[in-house]
Parts: structure tokens; sequence; C-alpha cells
């Protein structure tokens, strides 16, 4: 997540590079073709563009709004992530007793390993990378077995809480209310998921970037008559306005792709390992994740 600092120039210009060389090359073009071909080539009234230019600022509008949902929604899924895991291990701990207190470190830690395992899991890597530390061998190799490593931790959770109910530590009420955060936070797996899995309408980014371009070359044809030097910089800018626009746009609609503009997902993770880790006693526990540079994953 992109945090309250000057972003360097170069993150900026690296996400519209391409663009930037189109549309130069575009306004050159047809600045030349103007030179050149002026007999032949109609004249084009500001209007044109300007149309253009207001078509195009109210599809990027709604592509924004559209995208920020997106990413406002995830991040809404994982502070309810944040509120529920505390919530399971402060619930074990009011309706069990302290002779329980191993079972109750073996869930939260299968928690902690969760929340790591769901963030690497949407993020397209290994979803057991590290979970050596809150997980046991016999676990890992448990979780290894299931396409969905986040879920297969919640299953051993389930499996540890059950068994707590038939040995008489968990009365049925107690277990009911335990059960009920663990649908929570399967719930908010899934829709981190779908979130993760649906696609934006790759025909709206596309007919969108035909805009922007078509707005350069009519944009080029109405301002023919200024000088090359003063034509191309402007030529650009304003295009490049738009481009950064829909850039943007495109990068928060994707909330868990491992970018600057994502959630921090990492970084909410061990924050509920180092919430968990206190409650249950312990005092050797991790540092926050700092930014790196001008993000934070």
């Amino acid at each position: 997540m992109l945090i309250r600092k000057q972003i360097p120039l170069s993150y900026i210009l690296k996400n519209v590079k391409y663009d930037i060389i189109r549309t130069i090359l575009i306004g050159l073009t047809f600045h030349y073709l103007t030179f050149f071909y002026n007999h032949l080539l109609p004249e084009i009234p500001f209007s044109i563009p300007a149309f253009l230019g207001t078509s195009i600022s109210v599809l990027l509008s709604f592509k924004l709004n559209q995208s920020y949902d997106r990413w406002w929604e995830a991040r809404r899924v994982w502070g309810e992530i944040v509120n529920d895991s505390r919530n399971l291990v402060l619930q074990l701990q009011s309706f069990t007793t302290g002779e329980n207190s191993v079972q109750i470190k073996a869930i939260a830690y299968r928690q902690i390993a969760w929340c790591y395992a769901l963030g690497q899991s949407l993020r397209g890597l290994d979803a057991t990378e590290n979970l050596s530390s809150f997980l046991t061998e016999k676990e890992i190799e448990a979780v290894n077995k299931h396409n969905n490593k986040p879920l297969a931790i919640l299953q051993l959770n389930s499996k540890n809480i059950a068994g707590l109910h038939a040995e008489n530590k968990l009365d049925v009420h107690s277990k009911l209310i335990i059960d009920l955060t663990s649908a929570r936070l399967c719930d908010a797996m899934g829709k981190s998921e779908r979130i993760n899995n649906t696609v934006f309408p790759t025909s709206y980014r596309i007919f969108l970037h035909f805009m922007i371009y078509l707005f350069t070359i009519t944009l080029s044809l109405a301002l023919s008559n200024m000088d090359v030097w003063f034509e191309i910089p402007l030529l650009t800018l304003l295009a490049l306005s738009f481009f950064l626009l829909e850039k943007s746009a495109d990068h928060i609609q994707d909330p868990f792709k491992n970018r600057p503009n994502d959630i921090p997902i990492t970084s909410i993770a061990r924050t509920i390992e180092i919430n968990i880790r206190q409650l249950l006693g312990e005092t050797d526990v991790p540092k926050v994740i700092t930014a790196h540079d001008y993000y934070i994953l």
C-alpha cells in the first residue's frame, strides 16, 4: 500500500512509459502529415477533442470508482480478519480453563499461519512458505495435500475445536460461538478469493485506451498550426493525465497482486501474529513490518 510520502517519479513514469512514447510518435506523425498534406486533411475544430476528453473523463471516473470499491472492500475484509483472529483466541481463553493452554496455543498458532498462508495464496505465491514456526511437520504435510492451503488450516482448527467439545472441555454454547467466529473467517477468505478471481472487463480497458489515442490524434490535428516544440509537450501532458488515471484505476482494481498499491496483507498478518502471541503471554514477538521506501506490503 502506498503511504503518505513522496512517490518517486521513476515509479510513476515506469507505468506509462510506453504510452508516452506512443503519444509522442502519434503527435509527431500527425504534425508532419498536416504539414505536408494540409490540403488533403480536413480542419479539425477544438470541439471534437474537447468532446472526446469529456467522454474519457466520464469513463475514467466510473472506472476509478469501481476500482476503489474493490480495493476498499478488500481492506474491509482484512479488517474483519484482524478482529475475528483476535476474537478466536480471546473466546478460547474465556471458554476453557488454563489446563488447555497447549491446545489453545496450537489453535492460535494455526490462526497466525492461516493469515500468512491466505496472503501468500492471494498473491499467487507459495502458501506454506515460512509456516514451520507455526505448524508441526505433520500439519504441514496434511496441508500440502490440499489445493486450498488456507482452507486446510481452518479445517485443522475446526477438528481441534470439535475435539475440545468431545472431551467436555468446551460446552455446546461456547463451541457454537467459536464456530461462528471460524465461519466468519472462512467467509472472509471467500470474499478475498472472489475479489482476486473476478477480472475487471478487459474490453473496458481496451476501449478506454482507444479513446485516449483517438483524443491524441484529433487534438494533434486541431493543434496543427502550433509549433512542434510546443505542440508535442502539450499533447503528451494532456494524454499523460488520462493514462496515469487509467493506470491507477487498473492497479487498485486488483488489491492482491503484490504491487505497491496492494492491500498490505503481509503487514496485517504480522500485526495479527504480534497481537495473538501477546495474548498468549509471549514477550519475544517479531517487530511490526515497516514501510519499504514509499509503500508497505
